[in-house]
């Protein structure tokens, strides 16, 4: 009961985070709030790609065998979602209800993934890592001059009819369902008589129920034997070979199954901002950042990459802007004022000169630079350094450090 009064916990703070982040911003400290605080929609593209960033801890966190192509299971489910919305797919057109479409990315995402997974798994180590890679690399290149999927195949296809509608709720039933996008999404007045969601915010929570519906599903799995096959997989192949199982159908399971989570989040970016580049899809850079995220979170903990990527995702937010408010570089351009800023320290260079050259357009450099601390100081991760210190699953053993006997939950 104490794990699962946690991710209630953390649930709620995701219910509450959009008007807490409302409240902050229009509080005395609202300019700091919106300097510190991702905005919303940021948090919407970390729900999506975290799905994707868990997939891949998924097969790559429990049985040890790192997909470099798992960018090519985000494509297609992010694809398939683009073409059936413009008619482009035989037996699902554009009226198919968006949650089917998402059932539809994750099956075809998954049938990539045994086809894949049917060659890849004959080999293991680097050697695996990089099949996998080039496999997505070839589709890659293949959809990127593809001149079935749009006009300009390069620069990705866009839903073309302004009418098609991605809602997230119970097929068939209109009252129970709500579009998705930041420009074409669903707002809501007056929910429950008081609370009022804007498109951006609706987005966030559609999207985030199907994160935790897939969360809960992936986390089902490896709470299952065959989770804890995989984990064994992970720590002796030989060994788990030797005692009986078929490590290769389990191996090629974790892959489908880590897959159709991809092609679903694959298809909830597609949802949420109507269109697609291969850059941003089938690029093998995509799995690169969720490599990231599940190294700053943790590999082997299924929730820390959600969190490794809202931690990327907010440093470079905090980093990268530039005017459109929020971010430290136009905190500091508003708060210092123009009599430190023309302050000069050496050689003609001023105080507002020397925090441009550092701060303007480095995002990726201080990244790069966490990443490394991360990898040296911190190699299990968040979630799995958290893990570590308090000795068990951080959902049993936080509430039990912390004296949460939770009696009343039970």
């Amino acid at each position: 009961m104490r794990g699962q009064a946690v991710h209630l916990a953390v649930l709620g703070l995701l219910v509450a985070y959009p008007f807490v982040y409302a409240a902050l911003v229009n509080s005395p400290l609202g300019t700091e709030a919106e300097t510190l605080l991702p905005r919303v929609q940021t948090m919407v593209a970390v729900l999506y790609f975290g799905l994707f960033a868990m997939s891949f801890d998924f097969v790559s966190g429990y049985t040890g065998y790192l997909s470099f192509g798992h960018a090519a299971f985000y494509g297609a489910g992010a694809y398939t979602v683009i073409l059936a919305a413009n008619g482009k797919l035989p037996l699902v057109g554009a009226a198919t209800p968006f949650v089917v479409l998402l059932v539809v990315a994750g099956l075809v995402a998954l049938a990539l993934a045994l086809a894949i997974g049917a060659v890849s798994f004959r080999l293991t180590g680097v050697y695996f890592a990089m099949i996998t890679l080039g496999f997505s690399q070839v589709l890659y290149v293949f959809v990127r001059d593809w001149d079935f999927v749009g006009s300009n195949p390069r620069d990705g296809p866009a839903v073309l009819n302004p009418d098609v509608s991605f809602q997230v709720g119970v097929p068939g039933v209109d009252a129970l369902n709500l579009a998705i996008g930041s420009l074409a999404g669903d707002s809501v007045e007056g929910l429950f008589g008081v609370v009022s969601l804007s498109t951006v915010e609706v987005s966030y929570y559609m999207v985030g129920l199907v994160v935790v519906v897939c969360y809960l599903a992936m986390r089902r799995m490896l709470h299952s034997p065959f989770g804890r096959t995989l984990i064994a997989i992970r720590e002796n192949e030989e060994r788990a070979r030797a005692v009986g199982y078929d490590t290769f159908r389990y191996k090629l399971g974790a892959f489908a199954a880590s897959a159709f989570f991809a092609g679903v989040a694959g298809g909830l970016f597609a949802g949420f901002r109507r269109s697609v580049t291969p850059e941003s899809t089938f690029y093998f850079l995509a799995a690169g950042d969720a490599l990231l995220a599940s190294i700053i979170g943790g590999f082997g903990t299924l929730a820390g990459p959600l969190f490794g990527r809202l931690f990327d995702e907010s440093v470079r937010e905090f980093l990268s802007k530039g005017g459109e408010g929020g971010g430290l570089l136009p905190y500091l351009r508003t708060s210092l004022g123009e009599g430190v800023l023309g302050t000069e320290l050496v050689g003609g260079l001023t105080v507002g000169g020397g925090i441009e050259a550092f701060l303007n357009g480095h995002a990726a450099l201080y990244i790069g630079l966490l990443f490394v601390l991360f990898v040296l100081y911190v190699p299990n991760g968040l979630l799995g350094t958290l893990r570590d210190h308090l000795g068990g699953p951080v959902a049993s053993e936080l509430p039990r450090r912390l004296g949460l006997g939770l009696g009343w939950f039970r």
